[in-house]
Order: structure tokens, then sequence, then C-alpha cells
């Protein structure tokens, strides 16, 4: 895992992204708390883990509020799938892109919430 990788790619998205926060993890790693706002102006709060990254695509659960029941695009650990994972590029990808997807995903949540369909393409997993 690059630490300080992470640690300036968090620096850097805290300038567009009011509430980041890096806490360290009991495995030596980091893991990024963040609040999001829907463009409805619900509020969430999401934690990024950081498994060998960039090589490995980081792991993003909503933490708060619970999600619901039956939500598509969620793996059996309760994570969201913001993006497929094959897609990732360490090269092209950072924490702002994450963040960014968290973003997109949250709103398409919304939507499913309230017309019961998801926005958009969607990949078979």
């Amino acid at each position: 895992m690059d630490i300080q990788r992470i640690r300036s790619e968090v620096r850097d998205a805290s300038t567009y992204f009011g509430w980041i926060e890096m806490h360290p993890t009991t495995d030596g790693g980091l893991a990024v708390k963040a609040g999001m706002q829907t463009s409805v102006g619900n509020l969430y709060a999401a934690v990024i883990h950081f498994p060998n990254y960039p090589n490995q695509m980081p792991r993003v659960t909503v933490t708060q509020p619970a999600l619901r029941t039956g939500c598509p695009h969620r793996y059996d650990t309760g994570q969201i799938c913001y993006l497929h994972h094959n897609m990732w590029n360490p090269g092209r990808h950072n924490v702002m892109f994450v963040l960014e997807r968290i973003a997109k995903w949250l709103n398409k949540y919304e939507i499913w919430c309230a017309k019961g369909y998801w926005p958009g393409a969607e990949l078979p997993h």
C-alpha cells in the first residue's frame, strides 16, 4: 500500500470535497472517511479501504445511513460497486476518482429508491 500516495491524493481531494478524514487501520494502513451530500440534499458517510493501493481498487462501504435491503450494485460483503473491478487502472485512477464515483453511485441509489430502477449502463459481475 502506497500510504504517501493516499495522503497526497486525500490532501488534493479535500479542496473539492468538504469532509474527508484519514484514519489509521489496525493493519498499519489507512482508511478514509468521507461525507457526501446528494443532489437532493441527503447526507451519507462512506469509508474507503485501500488493500494493495494503487494496484488494487479501493473498497467502499456506505456506513450511514444504512442502505436499503436489496440495493443493486453492492457486493455480498456490503461494499458498493462503483466501478467494475476489471476497469481499475492505477495509472489513471486515484482517490479523487473514487470519491467522484461514490457521489455518482449515491445519486443513482436515490433514483433507485424513489423510482425502482437503476439509471445508466450496467455490466455483469
